[in-house]
């Protein structure tokens, strides 16, 4: 994904994505609500999307309707990799290492890294 997405528009994302594909006044209803944005605020977001391509509106039998053109998980892997590059050089490990040192990791936690780590030894 080469257009950043700012956090106030990654809430219209969560929601399209969650509850996809919604009305202006659905959209206003899961998101504007909930931050106390106004409907001409959730607008604007709704916009901003629509010029970056991250979503299309449509006109349907329901009215009109906003669906992501964007998928979560490539929106994640490229929010992901960004703050990899940007904080850590494009290294891994010492974003893990970080998350060790400043931050008690659970028994689930490393559970969960164990794993990986032996699922990708094993491939």
């Amino acid at each position: 994904m080469a257009t950043r997405i700012s956090g106030a528009e990654s809430q219209i994302m969560e929601a399209l994505w969650r509850k996809g594909p919604l009305t202006p006044d659905g959209i206003v209803a899961e998101v504007g609500e909930a931050h106390g944005w106004a409907p001409g605020t959730v607008k604007t977001l709704i916009t901003r999307l629509l010029r970056k391509k991250a979503i299309e509106g449509r006109r349907e039998a329901e009215g009109y309707l906003y669906r992501p053109l964007l998928s979560r998980s490539d929106y994640v892997q490229s929010e992901s990799q960004s703050l990899v590059d940007r904080l850590f050089d494009g290294e891994v490990a010492p974003l893990v290492a970080h998350f060790a040192e400043h931050r008690a990791l659970t028994p689930k936690d490393i559970q969960l890294l164990k794993k990986l780590i032996s699922d990708l030894d094993d491939e």
